[in-house]
């Protein structure tokens, strides 16, 4: 057997154990160094002696030592302790009284907050969850469909892997070598673009079908001045947080390692502000973030062993020629590789996705002239629809554990629906319109790499091309 026929047999057998349900971080350190110690094997040097064991090393010290990962636990602690900071009721409340005027105001209230405590958390079955417990009681209560309650939060739900400042974008930074910074800036259009297009479908469902979301008129009786002191306590704090976090990152004030660490310190002040912050609520963040940190290094330090012995047998050639053999155009190439991925996305989470396979699509970036800042993009869109989509649609799963008696599996599937069809509307429009990613980095942060040509006039004239390879 032809070592690339071996390495072919190791992601599938990789595979296999997947589904078979093994833990994924320590699947991959044992079959890479299985597979490895054979790829490596030398007879005249002793048995720990086999460079396997010195790559395992090697890759275990690179990834804790890697600087754009030091942003994670930060992130993820600052997402668990306001998490615990007993705000999502009372941010939900307020923007719920703000937009009293607006067709479907809870469900617009919903969606926002979803959307707010998403970026905040970055944690898509907390937030579902959580709102799956606040809000769709309550929306079921005033006269709410079903359906639409339950597709608001769990489409809102999955926002905080688009929308920076994402956990999901700086892993795949550091798997593709490119500018967290600037990826950042590119999530910003298309994340709001998403979320704008749940709010109009939320609206205009509303108008045309009045019935779906009854006008609620408890909230009448709240003056002005106090629906505006709601919005300072609730809204105010948390939005300042994360502007503050992600325009600090985005304007070059600090790196994305400096900003999580006041992001940080900001959760732990607003936890105090609020009155919930407590000995045990501190240590139960610091478990959850010190174990979700360690699934992710220890997924980057297997992947990246996998990766390597995974290569040197000669498995990244075989597939790449094989993509090669196929003539795909670049559009074409990019709609094979967001398929994979889509599939991917029922039984994996996102970063066994980003750390596991994205890489090997990565290497083929440059001979299909894309972006790794769109690739990247373009996955974390795809990625909602994983969450939405039967019959593994994860987000649904969530929602239906929390969901009050009477709300069935089938129905939040059908809520999910029309939300999945924005997600799709989104990919479409960034296929067709590249620069809705490129356009805010290229602003900030290019302008002196801009390739431009002068016109008889004088005129700029950007090279209009849609995939060109990122500076």
């Amino acid at each position: 057997m032809s070592d690339p026929i071996v390495a072919l047999f190791m992601l599938g057998l990789f595979i296999c154990f997947i589904f078979l349900g093994f833990p994924i971080a320590f699947t991959l350190m044992a079959m890479a160094v299985g597979f490895g110690f054979y790829a490596y094997y030398n007879p005249a040097v002793a048995f720990w002696d086999n460079n396997i064991f010195f790559l395992l090393v090697q890759n275990t010290f690179s990834v804790m030592s890697n600087d754009v990962l030091i942003s994670i636990p930060l992130f993820l602690f600052m997402g668990y302790i306001i998490e615990r900071s007993n705000i999502l009721e009372k941010l939900f409340e307020s923007l719920e009284v703000a937009m009293r005027h607006v067709p479907g105001s809870m469900g617009v209230a919903a969606l926002v907050t979803c959307a707010l405590f998403a970026t905040a958390t970055g944690i898509v079955g907390a937030v579902v969850t959580l709102m799956g417990l606040l809000a769709l009681p309550a929306m079921l209560k005033a006269g709410y469909d079903k359906k639409l309650s339950s597709g608001i939060i769990a489409a809102g739900g999955t926002l905080g892997i688009l929308i920076p400042p994402s956990i999901m974008l700086i892993v795949y930074a550091a798997t593709a070598g490119i500018s967290v910074v600037k990826l950042y800036a590119a999530a910003l259009i298309p994340g709001f673009l998403l979320a704008g297009l749940y709010l109009v479908y939320i609206i205009v469902r509303v108008i045309i079908n009045p019935s779906l979301a009854p006008k609620r008129t408890n909230v009448d009786s709240v003056t002005f001045w106090q629906g505006f002191m709601m919005l300072i306590k609730a809204f105010f704090p948390l939005a300042f947080l994360i502007v503050a976090v992600l325009g600090s990152i985005l304007f070059g004030l600090a790196t994305p390692s400096e900003a999580a660490a006041m992001g940080a310190l900001g959760g732990v002040v607003l936890a105090v502000a609020y009155r919930a912050f407590t000995w045990e609520r501190l240590r139960e963040s610091v478990y959850l973030t010190a174990k979700t940190t360690a699934m992710v290094c220890w997924l980057f330090v297997g992947s990246w062993t996998f990766s390597s012995v995974f290569s040197y047998l000669g498995g990244e050639t075989i597939i790449e020629e094989f993509v090669m053999s196929l003539d795909l155009s670049t559009v074409q190439f990019l709609i094979m590789a967001q398929l994979i991925i889509f599939i991917l996305g029922w039984p994996l989470e996102w970063s066994e996705i980003i750390i596991i396979f994205v890489p090997i699509f990565l290497p083929m970036l440059a001979a299909f002239d894309v972006d790794p800042m769109l690739f990247g993009l373009l996955i974390a869109i795809n990625l909602q629809s994983s969450f939405l989509t039967p019959p593994m649609a994860m987000s649904a799963y969530y929602l239906k554990g929390v969901a009050p008696k009477g709300v069935e599996l089938w129905d939040i599937f059908k809520g999910c629906f029309p939300f999945l069809g924005m997600v799709l509307l989104t990919l479409v429009m960034v296929y067709i319109q590249p620069k809705i990613v490129t356009y805010l980095p290229d602003l900030l942060y290019n302008k002196a790499n801009q390739v431009q040509e002068t016109g008889p006039r004088g005129e700029n004239e950007i090279d209009p091309s849609f995939f060109l390879q990122g500076n």
